[in-house]
């Protein structure tokens, strides 16, 4: 199934919760697709659980912290 046809479906989805239903069902319906989104981009291998995570070395997190400090945040 291609994206335009699953943009096509969520779109739909999400209409009819907006018109059948009220403003709380369309949250419903619109959390509930983000989540499989999600689901679906993992189980493809598209996204992994670090792109979600920014590591940061020790010697930015020094640096950071001299510049609040400091109170100099321009880089």
């Amino acid at each position: 199934m291609s994206r335009a046809v699953v943009g096509l479906i969520a779109g739909m989805a999400l209409g009819f919760a907006a018109y059948f239903g009220n403003f709380w069902a369309f949250l419903l319906v619109l959390g509930l697709g983000i989540v499989g989104l999600l689901a679906g981009r993992f189980m493809e291998g598209d996204l992994e659980p670090g792109d979600f995570v920014r590591r940061r070395d020790r010697q930015e997190r020094i640096r950071d912290d001299r510049r609040r400090a400091r109170g100099d945040w321009r880089q």
